[in-house]
């Protein structure tokens, strides 16, 4: 099937509404956009949020008379007449087959590597965590986690606890497991990346050592590594809840930081922490350290 995409630039006060006109006009997926390259904080539990400049875009099909379409939008009170918006003809492609062919097998750091698990793994002797991303965050591909990876490969987490906070698909969880983490515990606010998370443990064969909470349920404890790979307004409105995941001498490591980010997130860690150089890689940061009391 062939597709058309239609594009409108709004605000965070109207994308939301202007997406339910997409949706009654026919559109079979909406999607909001970061129209300005804006980093967007990872919402609370219940909470929607939206970038301050969103561009929102319609998935239609290429049938559909979107000359009609447009006429019915600028009649709205929000759009009105001649309305700003692009429209694309999308190729008919089998788009999941074109992102699987595009995900390759990585290493991370001397040791690490981690393998899609349709296709075949390069070095069988090397750490190898097959991973299928489903409906959560996380391939390796992002500098973030490409950072959080290398840094975790070059520790020795033999027989260590580790809190992956934020944990997505459970990628730095199974890269600690198959380091040889004794246990780790995931937390995210996304049902969907607990089951994610869960599903490729068992594929790695390491699920008797993940536990999986929502921000509610989770646990009290004190690990020996924390990794929070979430974004810089959540890691600094949480930084009592990450430290408190830490013990004394424990190793920490946060990232989702852009580079000008550095110094908050610093500011807002290093009473509890002695930190290390941070890494940058691209606009993209991590910071990490040891917890001194």
């Amino acid at each position: 099937m062939s597709w058309i995409q239609l594009r409108i630039n709004s605000d965070s006060e109207h994308a939301e509404q202007i997406g339910n006109m997409l949706s009654a006009n026919g559109a079979q997926a909406v999607t909001f956009v970061d129209a300005k390259d804006t980093p967007m904080y990872e919402p609370k539990p219940g909470e929607t949020m939206l970038w301050p400049d969103t561009q929102v875009v319609g998935l239609f099909n290429a049938a559909d008379d979107m000359k009609a379409v447009i006429k019915r939008l600028e009649q709205s009170r929000i759009l009105g007449k001649g309305f700003k918006h692009k429209l694309d003809q999308l190729e008919d492609k089998d788009w999941e087959r074109e992102w699987m062919d595009n995900f390759h097998p990585m290493q991370f750091g001397k040791r690490l590597w981690i393998c899609p698990s349709w296709r075949d793994v390069p070095d069988p002797d090397a750490v190898n965590v097959m991973l299928d991303p489903g409906l959560a965050f996380g391939t390796g591909t992002h500098p973030t986690t490409a950072l959080c990876l290398r840094w975790l490969d070059a520790l020795d987490l033999e027989g260590k606890t580790v809190v992956d906070f934020g944990c997505g698909s459970g990628i730095l969880a199974l890269a600690a497991l198959k380091l040889g983490a004794k246990e780790v515990i995931g937390i995210d606010i996304d049902p969907q990346a607990l089951q994610a998370s869960m599903e490729n443990a068992r594929r790695n064969g390491v699920e008797d050592r993940l536990s999986v909470y929502l921000p509610e349920d989770q646990p009290t404890l004190e690990a020996d590594v924390v990794v929070a790979n979430i974004l810089s307004g959540p890691l600094i409105e949480l930084q009592s809840v990450i430290t408190g995941y830490c013990k004394n001498g424990g190793k920490l490591v946060l990232s989702g930081i852009l580079e000008e980010q550095i110094e908050k997130i610093e500011a807002a860690y290093q009473s509890h922490f002695a930190l290390e150089q941070s890494a940058v890689e691209g606009d993209w940061a991590r910071v990490s350290g040891t917890r001194t009391h």
